[in-house]
């Protein structure tokens, strides 16, 4: 039987050695941003349920070091410095 999408992301984020944006998620597993997204808080809830821990590597401005709040939210600009130059959340699934 075929894994779901959801199945798919749960297996990477469970696998990786360090938390992946939501980019190198779609890549690796050729899924559409925006259905990664979406799963994302379906996910943290479900495998919380299960004893897994969310982990958030929350985004930061690469120009002047903001440091956005851990939230599922991908943010599109700085709100100190105004800049687009970020670098994305990262997740990632521990045993708790």
């Amino acid at each position: 039987m075929a894994m779901s999408r959801r199945q798919k992301i749960i297996e990477l984020l469970l696998d990786t050695d360090r938390p992946l944006s939501v980019e190198e998620m779609s890549r690796i597993l050729h899924i559409d941003v925006e259905n990664i997204k979406g799963d994302l808080s379906r996910i943290a809830e479900a495998m919380h349920r299960k004893g897994y821990k969310f982990e958030i590597v929350p985004g930061r401005c690469r120009k002047c070091g903001y440091e956005f709040e851990a939230s599922l939210h991908i943010p599109s600009k700085c709100p100190r410095c105004h800049s687009q130059w970020l670098e994305p959340p990262r997740f990632r699934l521990v045993k708790a």
